[in-house]
């Protein structure tokens, strides 16, 4: 269904990006002046912003044939949440305040931390950035892990705040979705459990149940901890 058509796109877009990992750098004849700095490609910001553009046509096509799918009468308006576990715990955040979903990184603790959610700063590309807890800042119980069959990876979400990015390790990404505007609205007019802080709603997804956090009040708590 939809995996034919998100190949065909990245493939057509591959076609239209300078490869020149492939030519001049570590896959190529290595004579790229900025492999000294960055040693591998994958550190290097042209190669980061070509994986990015490849990635969200990626998820604009996937959001595209989703909704071309839909047997609806009337037109179907999405917003897109990416997904994500803390825990046993599935929670979803709008992707507009998302900057990059990035691999694990070690975290370094600070001395004379002024907040139990701050754990430190990690690694992004060079730049040291404050890392979070939003198992801290959200009041999860994470004490036991969710059962997988499937193996899975451990991430960090950069996250745009305010005065700079923040870093937030999560237990596992499901991806970008978009989801109907109608069933975000009825999680909205169901409420929040009154235990659930900075969330919209909570709604069902493909067996799932979600926890929708308002990213604007997230975003404010992030802040606060921070400063």
């Amino acid at each position: 269904m939809s995996g034919p058509v998100s190949l065909n796109v990245t493939h057509e877009d591959a076609q239209a990006i300078d490869d020149c990992w492939n030519r001049i750098g570590i896959h190529g004849d290595k004579s790229c002046p900025l492999l000294v700095e960055h040693v591998h490609c994958r550190n290097c910001s042209v190669y980061s912003a070509a994986a990015t553009r490849l990635l969200d046509r990626y998820a604009l096509q996937q959001e595209q044939h989703e909704q071309a799918s839909a047997k609806a009468d009337v037109d179907v308006v999405t917003r897109s949440i990416l997904m994500f576990r803390l825990g046993e715990e599935w929670l979803g955040i709008a992707t507009r305040c998302l900057v990059e979903v990035a691999p694990q990184q070690p975290i370094h603790s600070l001395p004379h931390q002024r907040s139990r959610a701050l754990l430190g700063v990690a690694n992004v590309r060079g730049a040291l950035v404050a890392c979070l807890s939003l198992v801290e800042l959200l009041g999860l119980d994470t004490t036991s892990a969710a059962a997988s069959g499937a193996r899975v990876m451990p991430r960090m979400l950069i996250i745009g705040a305010q005065g700079g990015p923040v870093v937030v390790p999560v237990d596992e990404v499901d991806g970008i979705h978009a989801i109907d505007e109608r069933t975000l609205n009825a999680a909205l007019r169901a409420g929040q459990p009154a235990s659930a802080r900075y969330t919209r709603g909570v709604l069902q997804w493909k067996g799932r149940s979600l926890r929708w956090l308002d990213e604007e009040q997230l975003l404010s708590a992030v802040t606060r901890s921070l400063s």
